[in-house]
């Protein structure tokens, strides 16, 4: 059976105790897919392409793969942090290679590579649509590095988006940590945080992946393996 491994930042990773209620979508991701498939969550917070491979995690996931796991990849929230020289990735250079070092990482090993762009920060503009910049131009490079090396494709950027315009400004809220002081002790000052999720909220996106998962025609080796309710997939065990 194939392993699904995660490569990514905070919107995906395990949290802690202590980060309760924050959590990452990766977290959720088995409630949509049969128990078959192990899902391997390496996503960390903070991390961009760079900050990743610099710390020699994809190496460390190397030695991990074998031919037919699937590698989901999804980056730019900290590759966006130009402040920050030790995470920063100019889009069409940098961020543009490191992604097609991931690509190609899985492939030489069998397993299959498939891009996912961030999913996006709750964001609108003045007229109350969700800001079609909330990422950067990071979502748009991974679309055309999509198209360049012919890897699949889940466009959560979109997804998220679609969401938050249904949800409405304010119920849209509800999917991310806001907290009012003293609501949590682990957050006494309370939080108004637009980019992490809470646990419904993640398990919300995770339900985004799972569909994007069952409609994209390029991974129907995938498809037995999601849960029924999924659209597209079959029913799992």
């Amino acid at each position: 059976m194939p392993t699904l491994y995660i490569a990514g930042d905070s919107t995906a990773a395990q949290k802690g105790g202590g980060e309760w209620p924050m959590a990452g979508w990766g977290e959720y991701l088995q409630q949509y897919v049969s128990r078959k498939v192990q899902i391997e969550n390496r996503a960390i917070n903070g991390r961009s392409t760079r900050s990743f491979l610099a710390e020699g995690r994809l190496a460390d996931m190397e030695r991990d793969f074998l031919p037919g796991d699937f590698l989901l990849i999804q980056f730019g929230h900290n590759d966006q942090k130009l402040e920050d020289p030790l995470r920063y990735t100019e889009p069409h250079t940098e961020y543009r290679r490191n992604l097609k070092i991931f690509i190609d990482s899985a492939r030489s090993r069998g397993s299959f590579p498939v891009l996912l762009t961030s999913v996006s920060r709750r964001r609108f503009t003045t007229d109350g649509e969700p800001d079609p910049q909330a990422v950067g131009l990071y979502p748009q490079v991974m679309r055309e590095v999509a198209g360049e090396t012919g890897t699949p494709l889940l466009d959560i950027f979109a997804a998220s988006q679609q969401l938050y315009r249904r949800l409405g400004v304010e119920a849209s809220a509800g999917l991310f940590m806001h907290l009012p002081p003293g609501a949590r002790p682990n957050y006494p000052d309370g939080i108004t945080d637009d980019t992490h999720f809470c646990s419904s909220g993640a398990q919300q996106i995770a339900a985004l992946v799972a569909q994007a998962l069952a409609q994209c025609a390029e991974l129907k080796l995938l498809h037995p393996y999601l849960r029924a309710g999924v659209a597209g997939g079959r029913q799992a065990r």
